[in-house]
């Protein structure tokens, strides 16, 4: 177990080499040896009212991001047969927006339902900030993880967001983690964290305990406040996922958001320290990782991974 003091100053220039290697060392120890991928589906875009500073779908920024309304249970069904058949362990329902309403309730549970007779692969949803009424009716029409990022370090997330909260979003993780869900949480890196806060955000997330970390890498999307921060260097990818590893031991860390940033050189020294799981296909505004890259990488480095069916 490490202290927030010992990672703080494992994050020094000159002791880099020891943070990667330790991270790799508990990698070895901890982690299953198995590399899982989840995919998603876009089913609700833009004129979102929250003003998430990193985010393209937020209505407070023109960005010219793509808008659309609920895309209906056939698209989700179709979706979510790709990704079973490109070997993804699971599907989320993205939707864009603060919450949902109870007929944005009843539309998630009918294509939930109908996923789950077309298909066997697991069923994960990011649909916002919910009630555990709600949260209720998703667990019986089949959902079985809840997604709800905390973004980043508690300190840094009020000038990020204002328009909800960082207890807003922990009220939704209890209220999952009571009705049994799986948990999936965890946020970007690269957006004016220092070294405190990264190292904040980690142990924050392992107070929360989830079952799987995304590591989201800022992709700066123009007509958003942090539109101009540039690609984040990929020693501090690395370092970064290194640090989230040693705070987290076991729990899986998956690419997600700006895995395409990366050159393939770095994702593989990612896996070296800790990723163990991707999100795989089209993201929410930005081009995915491609199935087949990231499970080269992982076969690589020693991981067993799902092939595909077709």
């Amino acid at each position: 177990m490490i202290e927030r003091t010992e990672a703080l100053a494992l994050l020094k220039p000159e002791r880099r080499e020891e943070l990667r290697e330790r991270a790799h060392e508990t990698t070895e120890r901890c982690v299953e040896k198995r590399f899982d991928f989840c995919s998603i589906i876009n089913a609700r875009s833009g004129h979102c009212s929250e003003n998430c500073k990193w985010c393209a779908q937020s209505a407070h920024w023109k960005t010219g991001c793509e808008t659309y309304g609920w895309v209906g249970s056939e698209a989700c069904v179709k979706a979510a047969k790709e990704a079973e058949a490109n070997g993804a362990d699971r599907i989320g329902i993205v939707t864009s927006g603060r919450t949902l309403s109870h007929e944005d309730v009843d539309n998630a549970c009918a294509a939930l339902r109908e996923m789950r007779k077309a298909t066997d692969i697991g069923l994960c949803a990011s649909l916002g900030l919910l009630s555990e009424d709600d949260l209720a009716k998703l667990k019986a029409a089949g959902l079985q993880r809840v997604h709800c990022n905390i973004e980043t370090a508690p300190s840094l997330f009020p000038s990020l967001c204002s328009s909800h909260t960082l207890e807003d979003k922990l009220s939704t993780l209890r209220a999952a983690k009571k009705l049994g869900f799986h948990i999936c949480c965890g946020g970007i890196i690269g957006m004016g964290e220092t070294d405190e806060q990264l190292v904040e955000f980690a142990f924050a997330l392992k107070e929360i305990a989830p079952d799987s970390i995304p590591v989201n890498v800022l992709h700066p999307i123009e007509g958003t406040p942090l539109g101009s921060r540039g690609i984040l260097d990929p020693e501090r990818v690395i370092d970064s996922v290194a640090l989230l590893r040693l705070v987290n031991p076991s729990t899986p860390l998956r690419f997600a958001g700006g895995r395409r940033d990366m050159s393939d050189e770095t994702a593989a020294k990612c896996i070296y320290v800790g990723m163990s799981a991707g999100i795989a296909g089209p993201l929410l505004t930005t081009p995915g990782a491609d199935f087949d890259d990231d499970r080269h990488l992982a076969i690589q480095a020693g991981y067993s991974v799902s092939a595909r069916k077709v």
